[in-house]
């Protein structure tokens, strides 16, 4: 029998494919259905720093009003749209998915810097999550800022999470770092327990006629998947830590590229909230289907079968293929 089983981050899961952060979780009839499918875990949609604060600074006002600072500093904290949701009300959900699902729940953070926001990570615990992953998106406006500034901020405050509580702490960071590796490994030192690679920037738009940034989320596409696949193939064989895929995940062939990148799990928003929460079964069906005729027996046989490890020297193998990359367009009119 075709064994599907992984794990990821200590934790077993019954197969790779993991509901990755999406509104999909703020509903508990539509997580209960993901289980009902097969998913394999669940993560929370994110608890943003901005949310907490602004609950402390809404706190703060009414015990002393007619604070001058109040209203100014309300107005710097963006409108979270459909993820603005009260940090109790988050707590709330966390409680009830643990207990309405019966696969591992992991707890989303997004924030950038330290502060007493993190011991939410304590408070997310406390309410059931399973594991925690902390999203770290920022993007950097200042010129006077450097990379070692983001990379220092950002590794404090993995440390200060991964102080405030017991359970696993996954790390979902941008590929928008000079050096990748050098920065995992900082992480790991700092108290990783897994990374999920990537987070996607979500690139605005300008309307002409009314002379407004638009706001919009385009769902990812199966080619987005080449990114993460290529970098963890580069990190997987380097460190002990635990990888997670993300960013064009759509059918049970992406699965399995994921897994012989060395990917411990392969995480789906995008697929999921255009196809339903069925299609789980059915690229389940299909991964084993796939396991079978090319006569593997089990996930863990295939993880990393396709990573770099056995590579002496990655970086000359990546620019190799560059080369030959560029050279197969010469014979184009």
């Amino acid at each position: 029998m075709t064994d599907l089983s992984t794990t990821y981050l200590g934790l077993k899961l019954r197969n790779p494919i993991v509901a990755s952060a999406s509104p999909l979780s703020k509903k508990l009839d539509r997580a209960k259905k993901l289980d009902e499918a097969g998913i394999g875990a669940i993560v929370m949609f994110s608890l943003f720093e901005e949310q907490i604060i602004q609950e402390s600074l809404e706190l703060d006002h009414y015990l002393n009003r007619g604070a001058e600072s109040f209203p100014e500093a309300l107005s710097y904290l963006p409108d979270g749209g459909m993820y603005a949701v009260s940090p109790e009300k988050y707590l709330n959900q966390v409680a009830g998915l643990k207990k309405a699902v019966s696969v591992p729940v992991i707890g989303s953070l997004n924030g950038v810097s330290k502060g007493g926001w993190t011991n939410y990570a304590r408070k997310i615990e406390e309410a059931g999550a399973d594991a925690l992953e902390l999203n770290l998106y920022f993007i950097s406006t200042d010129p006077d800022m450097t990379s070692g500034d983001i990379e220092d901020m950002q590794v404090d405050l993995v440390a200060e999470v991964k102080s405030a509580i017991k359970i696993p702490l996954a790390v979902k960071i941008s590929p928008f770092v000079t050096s990748i590796p050098n920065f995992v490994k900082r992480l790991v030192d700092a108290g990783a327990d897994g990374f999920v690679l990537f987070n996607r920037f979500y690139q605005p738009d300008f309307d002409l006629e009314e002379l407004e940034i638009v706001h919009s989320l385009d769902l990812s596409t199966p080619a987005e998947i080449r990114l993460p696949l290529r970098w963890i193939s580069i990190l997987s064989g380097q460190f002990k830590t635990d990888f997670a895929l993300t960013s064009g995940v759509h059918s049970h062939t992406d699965v399995v590229k994921a897994m012989m990148s060395g990917a411990k799990v392969a995480m789906m928003a995008s697929g999921l909230l255009h196809n339903g929460e069925q299609s789980v079964d059915q690229i389940l069906s299909a991964l084993e289907a796939w396991m079978k005729e090319h006569e593997y027996e089990s996930i863990r046989q295939m993880q990393g079968s396709m990573s770099q490890k056995s590579v002496k020297e990655p970086a000359a193998f990546e620019r190799a293929n560059y080369m030959k990359v560029l050279g197969s367009f010469r014979d184009l009119p």
